[in-house]
């Protein structure tokens, strides 16, 4: 019987791998990764390490859940050290908690390796801090889709007393989103970041408002972040990636 890893990759960059996971990958018979991981954390796999691609995507599973379980439990009965790989932190949307649970009600041993949300690193990235001193004193990371790929149940009303609100895979749900935050009480003109491929070196900052992404009038390409609140006013002053690797401003 060997040991299952639930491991964050982060929010892109390799170098933002931790060090615990970096050790565990190399050491790792079989990893199981999903489809917004780096393909160059990949290269620390040793020699003969099976890699099977498990990724998911709006409307597009490539592999379902359930198959995902039953895959861990397979190779953990066959290999000393399975890795579940997943970009971000397992336990931020990443249904790490349900395969938790699903290798505890198999016997099947478990550790859980924390990674770089991208819901805090990418605006970081961008020059937003997710709060700060007389600006932002709350934030809320919210999923940007719910169940199967339909629209989330939300309470609307609790995030319109919150001062930073990021959403994590809400580029298709964006109009929605910005019409529902709307109806509770944010003003349209409250500022919003949209960030692509964060802390890549592909990434890409769209700045708006609200009322203009509900009225449709903003174009983006997941995957990106979509942070809603003042502190998107911040990034004049410390855009330093931007500075740094000639990140593209809109």
């Amino acid at each position: 019987m060997g040991k299952v890893y639930i491991v964050g990759a982060g929010p892109g960059d390799p170098e933002l791998l931790t060090v615990k996971a970096l050790k565990v990958i190399q050491k790792a018979d079989v990893i199981l990764y999903d489809r917004l991981i780096n393909s160059e954390i990949l290269f620390h796999a040793k020699p003969g390490c099976e890699l099977v691609y498990v990724g998911k995507e709006d409307g597009k599973h490539i592999m379902e859940q359930e198959k995902i379980n039953f895959l861990l439990y397979e190779f953990a009965t066959k290999n000393e050290i399975v890795v579940r790989l997943k970009g971000g932190d397992p336990f931020v949307f990443g249904r790490g908690g349900e395969e938790a649970i699903f290798l505890k009600e198999k016997g099947i041993p478990y550790e859980i390796i924390p990674g770089i949300t991208s819901a805090i690193s990418v605006p970081m990235y961008a020059g937003v801090p997710v709060t700060h001193r007389g600006v932002a004193s709350s934030f809320a990371v919210v999923t940007g889709h719910g169940s199967k790929g339909q629209f989330p149940d939300i309470n609307w009303q609790s995030l319109a007393g919150i001062d930073t609100v990021i959403f994590l895979m809400g580029v298709s749900n964006r109009q929605k989103i910005a019409q529902n935050l709307i109806d509770a009480g944010r003003d349209p003109e409250t500022p919003v970041i949209f960030i692509e491929k964060g802390t890549t070196k592909e990434q890409k900052e769209i700045e708006s408002t609200l009322g203009e992404v509900a009225r449709g009038e903003v174009k983006v390409h997941p995957p990106a972040i979509f942070l809603v609140g003042e502190v998107v006013n911040l990034r004049d002053k410390i855009h330093w990636y931007e500075e740094a690797l000639g990140g593209v401003r809109i």
